[in-house]
């Protein structure tokens, strides 16, 4: 469940106030225009960051899922340690704006000479607000160089943050930023973020230029946003353990197989679901029974890899089956 409420119909009842104001801000300039590179750190180049005629997401060190959605502007997944990072450097981006609920890893982007914005967003979009507040943010960004925006995997949130910016800054239409949404791998599952692409209007720059100059590095999640942030790192941490054979991966030997099981189950465990609905309610209970009983298999030694992918699968399921009424729409 997204905290920003109603954020389908903030940015509809905006577009018209945006649509009626003053001349948009003037478009970006094109990717041949030079910008001078912040200086990366040691290491060989990475190869060149992707161009707007890309019509398949890229994958580099420490980053993936990368589309081009204008000239110097990114969206992507979260950088992966110092290498994301200084691939990211290499490129001449500047400022990196995520919109995922994570706490952003300042530590390792400060070292790589990048700063951050965090202004979160909902599988379920945006309000009109926030919309203005990441245009405003990355417009300020662009000036100094590149900017990458990120979710956690790349694929649906940034691709809606970065689609609604660009046509807010006038730098892509609704067209070509649902295109480029579509390349990101966006999926329909998520209407809310199409939908704020779909009503964007390009804001004046005096409508700009009344936001605040300044955002936050950190956005800390509260409550149930937080929960779903540590029930998605430790679900992804399962599937890693699953796909090496519900062993600690090769890639990833600090992982514990029961005990991120365990972990998923407290987390569904302790959420915190008083005055949800009952459905709610009830997947939460479900997805905790299953990943109890992954738990509990595991440290019982009866390790059947068939049983456990079917109890991994349906928490996934249920966690779909919940996100279509509570999450994205």
């Amino acid at each position: 469940m997204s905290r920003f409420p109603h954020p389908f119909l903030a940015c509809a009842l905006g577009a018209l106030a945006v649509a009626c104001s003053d001349p948009a801000p003037a478009p970006a300039p094109s990717e041949s225009e030079q910008v001078v590179s912040r200086p990366a750190a040691e290491g060989p180049r990475p190869p060149a960051p992707p161009t707007l005629a890309d019509t398949t997401p890229k994958a580099y060190a420490g980053v993936e899922n990368v589309v081009a959605y204008a000239p110097r502007v990114y969206s992507g997944s979260v950088p992966h340690g110092e290498e994301g990072f200084r691939t990211l450097a290499a490129w001449g981006v500047d400022t990196v704006i995520s919109v995922d609920g994570a706490t952003p890893d300042l530590e390792a982007a400060r070292r790589a000479g990048l700063r951050y914005v965090h202004l979160p967003i909902g599988y379920d979009g945006m309000t009109e607000e926030r919309t203005l507040e990441i245009a405003r943010a990355l417009s300020l960004a662009r000036q100094r160089g590149a900017v990458y925006v990120h979710c956690h995997h790349g694929k649906h949130r940034s691709a809606g943050a970065a689609g609604a910016a660009t046509v807010t800054l006038g730098w892509s239409t609704q067209q070509e930023a649902t295109a480029r949404m579509k390349v990101s791998g966006t999926s329909p599952r998520y209407p809310g973020l199409y939908g704020c692409v779909a009503v964007a209007q390009p804001a004046s720059a005096a409508r700009l230029d009344a936001l605040p100059a300044e955002f936050p590095e950190t956005w800390e999640p509260q409550g149930l946003v937080k929960s779903m942030v540590e029930i998605g790192h430790a679900f992804d941490h399962l599937k890693a353990i699953r796909d090496a054979g519900w062993k600690a991966p090769a890639d990833h030997p600090d992982l514990v197989p029961a005990a991120e099981a365990g972990r998923l189950a407290d987390l569904f465990r302790t959420m915190d679901t008083a005055e949800r609905p009952h459905d709610f309610v009830e997947w939460t209970a479900s997805s905790q029974r299953l990943a109890s009983e992954i738990e509990e298999a595991i440290v019982a030694g009866e390790v059947d890899p068939a049983a456990l992918d079917a109890r991994l699968q349906a928490i996934g399921t249920s966690c779909q089956d919940c996100h279509t009424p509570y999450r994205n729409q």
